[in-house]
């Protein structure tokens, strides 16, 4: 029997919207939903008339906020920027104070602090709450990112925990999603309160441009694969496969794995060499490489990860440019075996500096925005329902309850044994990769990101000198304190002569 009011309200039913509606629902939550397009509304209404919970449509915005129980609870998953806006302009009016607001799209964190801050000074509350897991992860279980005022959290607290993934308590591993109208029982939720105003946003632009670098670590080792061994998708198949056995376990080697081994219908080739190799992007990876610029925080493999894709995009330039630049003609004549231990495991290598890359990030912003944040449970509620979980991510979770302060995941015991034993092979993978032609950003940015933060003197002493050299920027001295700044007066520099 249907409620005189809804535990919660959702407008935008796009798939993402109509899959996390049903996400809800099937938890024996009563739900109004609203469309601008009032038959999206009505379909979707007439098709699921039998969830647990119930789903009720509505409309108007008028309407739909009346069928709310207080305080309000309303998620908006529209599109991103001046949409969202605009359905927030069209909701205050017609709310209460003490109602909130969630934003579950893919927010710029700086919007949502804007919007946070503008309906607290209505009496209204606002989370923005990162949603990862696309379709799937929307109606079996996401990654829930949610951040705003801790009061408003625990009003949403049982319905993000009910419906968010869900891993085992001892092993972190996900517990499979269950069919429409049977929710999984049981396990941690993958959810938890981020921080104040934007962090739950800020986290989930981190997690998509960490997901950048793991999707393009991935197709590095596919394309030495190739290139190096002359192995076809289906062999590739069966080694990914291989490998989502131990350490590299994860959704995106797993789906890899999959794509590999399948045949294109219609031509019957493997799927893979039909598809243009042109990447699109919707941008949280630019975001997260811009912000990581601006706060002068090194994330050089988040970036080459974005410039890959921007390559990419270039098709007709690359294939003109193929037909006159050349590259070395040296083949790979050793053992196959060797070489893929090795691509394994300059994968992982490169996988945690890039995840160490993306912790250094939100270490430095919660210093910037004021927030609080628990780094290791941020891993932990990666391990399900989001595009990156993976096995892997349990090691962070255990870094930071091992040191809660850890400067840098590379420096956690685990970590560094790891790089102790196989640094040898990364190092033999970005060598080979550069003497065969085989462009290879991510390995070769993260290995560099490795070797410069173990040094404990990096030639920036004769970049700040050619500073203040031409710029009189001025310099620090070895035998000075920090902070103290220094000028030479340097001598005109000779010029040469030009012939008259």
């Amino acid at each position: 029997m249907a409620k005189a009011r809804s535990d919660i309200g959702l407008i935008g039913l796009a798939v993402m919207g109509q899959n996390l509606a049903l996400n809800i629902a099937d938890h024996g939550f009563q739900i109004s939903v609203y469309n601008r397009t009032t038959e999206k509304t009505e379909k979707f209404a007439a098709e699921n008339p039998s969830t647990p919970g119930g789903v009720v449509g509505t409309r108007t915005l008028e309407e739909f906020v009346g069928s709310l129980a207080k305080p309000r609870k309303v998620v908006i998953l529209v599109q991103a920027g001046k949409a969202t806006d605009a359905v927030i302009d069209g909701l205050v009016p017609l709310l209460e104070a003490g109602d909130i607001v969630i934003d579950g799209g893919n927010a710029l964190w700086t919007d949502t602090i804007r919007r946070e801050k503008a309906l607290r000074e209505k009496s209204l509350r606002f989370i923005g709450s990162g949603v990862s897991g696309g379709e799937e992860g929307a109606r079996f279980g996401p990654s829930l990112m949610p951040g705003g005022e801790p009061a408003a959290w625990e009003e949403l607290k049982p319905i993000w925990e009910a419906i968010a993934a869900k891993v085992d308590a001892k092993t972190g591993k996900p517990i499979p999603g269950a069919a429409p109208g049977k929710p999984v029982s049981g396990g941690v939720p993958c959810t938890a309160y981020i921080g104040a105003n934007g962090a739950g946003h800020y986290v989930k632009m981190v997690h998509n441009g960490i997901e950048y670098g793991d999707m393009q670590m991935i197709c590095e080792a596919y394309a030495l694969m190739r290139g190096l061994l002359g192995l076809k998708p289906a062999e590739m198949g069966a080694i990914f496969s291989e490998w989502n056995t131990g350490i590299l376990d994860s959704f995106l080697i797993e789906i890899t794995a999959d794509i590999l081994k399948q045949r294109d219908p219609s031509s019957r080739k493997p799927f893979v060499d039909v598809v243009l190799d042109t990447a699109g992007q919707k941008g949280t990876g630019k975001w997260t490489s811009t912000n990581a610029l601006d706060m002068g925080v090194p994330a050089p493999t988040v970036a080459e990860a974005v410039f890959a894709r921007c390559i990419s995009a270039i098709k007709e330039e690359r294939v003109a440019a193929a037909k006159i630049l050349r590259g070395p003609r040296r083949k790979y004549r050793g053992s196959k075996k060797a070489l893929l231990a090795a691509i394994h495991d300059a994968l992982y290598c490169s996988k945690i500096c890039s995840y160490a890359q993306g912790f250094q990030l939100m270490r430095t912003a919660q210093q910037e925005y004021g927030w609080t944040l628990n780094f290791g449970e941020i891993a932990r509620i990666w391990r399900g329902g989001c595009i990156i979980r993976a096995a892997f991510l349990q090691k962070i979770t255990e870094a930071y309850e091992r040191d809660p302060g850890l400067a840098n995941l590379l420096l956690d015991s685990y970590f560094n044994k790891t790089f102790r034993n196989a640094q040898e092979n990364w190092r033999k993978v970005v060598s080979l990769a550069a003497e065969c032609g085989v462009a290879a950003p991510t390995f070769s940015s993260a290995l560099s990101y490795y070797d410069s933060y173990r040094s404990a003197r990096l030639p920036a002493n004769l970049l700040q000198a050619q500073r203040d050299y031409f710029g009189a920027h001025t310099y620090e001295r070895v035998d000075q304190p920090r902070g103290k700044f220094f000028h030479l007066d340097w001598p005109e520099p000779t010029r040469p002569q030009l012939p008259v």
